[in-house]
């Protein structure tokens, strides 16, 4: 090989090496929000890093996984979740907090202060005070609430009224927190289980539920996500959080029949595993494995 050749080759894989480096920089340059749907089951869970790196938790998933999956999201030593938002008490949504919070401090806590005879919900109220010692706020959720997180903006649009200190059988429906996080132009809806009854109540309501990527409702269930609310959402997006050959048959084939319908680009957590997303408040980009 002659020795022009070599220096060619030289030059060429030095421009290379830049080209790779200035790859991962812009990836993990600061004003990327970051959207993690974790793989937890048959629950939900999402990690949300904001660009000024401030972290939030929206529920815990049906058990301990979620921790595990917070060791390749956190640096080790980091023991402090920013905030931490509890869309409704049941176990598949909470159960990961019970072990989260006892190992971890929550700056604030946003729930909806229902009341529910459950051995789990026990455990969370203790929780709550215990954060609360530590100096955590509590914040009872209800629509119209706001919460600015550096450039990050999240909208409290479920409950449509405070359901503080009322009992429920079922906390999914009236009760349930529903937000949207919002960075410029784009937007990721969380909607826990609401049904297609609070799904009406949203979209009668007035509230701006325009978003980009939507979390579908109840892992897929039959009884959400509607026409009407698609209508309205108008989602490119949306994933379902879900668990593998899970004994309910979510998600089922009327909701992925309405969101094929829509043209709307899916994916589910029991298929495609962790569904990760990064934003730069003009664009959303799925991250693959």
């Amino acid at each position: 090989m002659s020795r022009k050749i070599v220096i060619y080759l030289v030059v060429f894989l030095f421009l290379l090496n830049i080209f790779a480096w200035q790859e991962v920089f812009v990836l993990n340059s600061p004003h990327y929000l970051k959207v993690d749907f974790l793989n937890v089951g048959q629950g939900d869970s999402a990690f949300v890093q904001t660009p000024e790196n401030y972290k939030i938790l929206i529920d815990g998933g049906p058990n301990s996984s979620m921790l595990g999956k917070l060791s390749s999201l956190m640096p080790f030593w980091d023991k402090e979740i920013d905030l931490v938002i509890l869309t409704h008490p049941e176990s598949d949504h909470m159960q990961g907090f019970l072990d989260l919070l006892e190992n971890y401090k929550a700056d604030y806590i946003l729930w909806s202060g229902v009341k529910k005879t459950a051995l789990e919900y026990d455990k969370w109220i203790n929780i709550l005070e215990k954060q609360k010692k530590l100096g955590a706020k509590i914040i009872i959720a209800k629509a119209g609430q706001e919460i600015k997180a550096g450039n990050i903006l999240i909208d409290v649009l479920f409950p449509l009224k405070s359901m503080e200190g009322q009992d429920m059988k079922d906390t999914s429906n009236d009760s349930c927190v529903v937000n949207k996080i919002i960075y410029g132009k784009e937007s990721f809806l969380f909607t826990g289980d609401i049904d297609s009854k609070a799904e009406a109540g949203l979209v009668n309501s007035g509230e701006n539920i325009l978003s980009n990527v939507l979390k579908v409702s109840h892992h897929g269930s039959k009884y959400s996500t509607s026409d009407l609310f698609l209508e309205n959402v108008k989602p490119k997006v949306a994933v379902i959080s879900v668990g593998k050959d899970n004994s309910y048959g979510q998600p089922t084939p009327e909701v992925l029949q309405r969101l094929e319908k829509f043209g709307i680009k899916v994916f589910r957590t029991d298929v495609n595993g962790d569904v990760k997303f990064v934003s730069d408040g003009n664009n959303i980009k799925l991250i693959k494995k």
